[in-house]
């Protein structure tokens, strides 16, 4: 098993309609630890780290997000391990 942690920026439809809510649910159902964050340009930041295949998964549910989101795109990208307690929505 390979542990990473991955930074990824979602746009569209993703403030003000549970995203980051769900988004904390959906990691921690995953065994997932890191953070999603509303950002002031309108996107959410999430940062998850744990099982590489956990992950994959994760990102793939971030494509669509909750039924009340839109979501329009998703980058990500790769950075180095963090210690992170919990998946937390800030």
């Amino acid at each position: 098993m390979s542990h990473i942690c991955i930074v990824a920026i979602v746009s569209g439809r993703v403030q003000g309609v549970g995203f980051r809510f769900h988004t904390a649910h959906e990691g921690l159902k995953r065994s997932l630890t890191g953070f999603a964050r509303n950002e002031a340009d309108g996107s959410v930041t999430v940062m998850m780290c744990g099982d590489e295949k956990n992950i994959e998964d994760l990102l793939a549910w971030l494509e669509k997000g909750p039924v009340t989101a839109n979501v329009t795109g998703l980058t990500y990208e790769r950075v180095d391990w963090q210690a992170i307690d919990g998946f937390s929505i800030r």
